[in-house]
């Protein structure tokens, strides 16, 4: 039996999010439609709004509804001061959320929005290269700090960013990997052990 097409094109659309298959899909669909068609309502509207509104800060290339966002304005940032010479470059902007709830940095950010991965068609241009080039070069940032993520698509990206940066004059570094805070050795992979030990600094 064939669904009505108003129904397809649902199951269709939420089959574009990540990690939702066919039969999830439709459990979704029915869901929304007989149990909770405010909630529908809702997050109808709230997509609409948000495709609207929402564009890119022109600084750190996150999501905002302004120009600029309100951590890279430093008369609105609600978060105290922070060190303008420093930019740590991150693949999303749920990596950037990550590292402010560690309030052990006080730099300033530029998103990504991905990774470079060829295969899937992601170059250099796919992720805002030229635009954080250009933000890196504003005379202001001395240190360029990659946090972009440890897999292999991770590590070819900061590879990249990192020789460019270097040609440019500028000082790069990359955040520090190993055991995780209160890990016992025995229970860690043996990957993260040796990047561990290569990665050890003196007391």
């Amino acid at each position: 039996m064939k669904n009505p097409p108003a129904l397809e094109q649902l199951i269709d659309s939420l089959r574009s999010l990540p990690g939702v298959g066919p039969k999830s899909a439709l459990r979704m669909a029915y869901y929304l439609l007989q149990r909770d068609r405010k909630g529908a309502a809702k997050l109808g509207s709230s997509l609409e709004n948000a495709l609207q509104v929402l564009g890119h800060c022109m600084l750190c290339n996150n999501f905002s509804e302004t120009p600029i966002c309100l951590l890279c304005t430093p008369e609105k940032r609600e978060t105290g001061n922070r060190d303008a010479s420093q930019l740590c470059v991150v693949e999303m902007p749920t990596d950037l959320m990550m590292m402010e709830q560690t309030q052990s940095y006080r730099g300033m950010y530029f998103v990504l929005m991905g990774r470079l991965s060829p295969l899937d068609g992601i170059g250099p241009k796919e992720i805002n290269l030229d635009k954080l080039i250009k933000r890196a070069q504003d005379g202001v940032i001395q240190e360029v700090i990659l946090a972009t993520n440890y897999t292999v698509e991770g590590e070819a990206t900061a590879h990249y960013i990192g020789e460019l940066i270097k040609t440019r004059g500028l000082s790069v570094s990359r955040i520090a990997r190993g055991l995780p805070m209160g890990g016992e050795i025995e229970y860690v992979d043996s990957g993260t052990l040796s990047m561990a030990l290569l990665g050890r600094k003196k007391l």
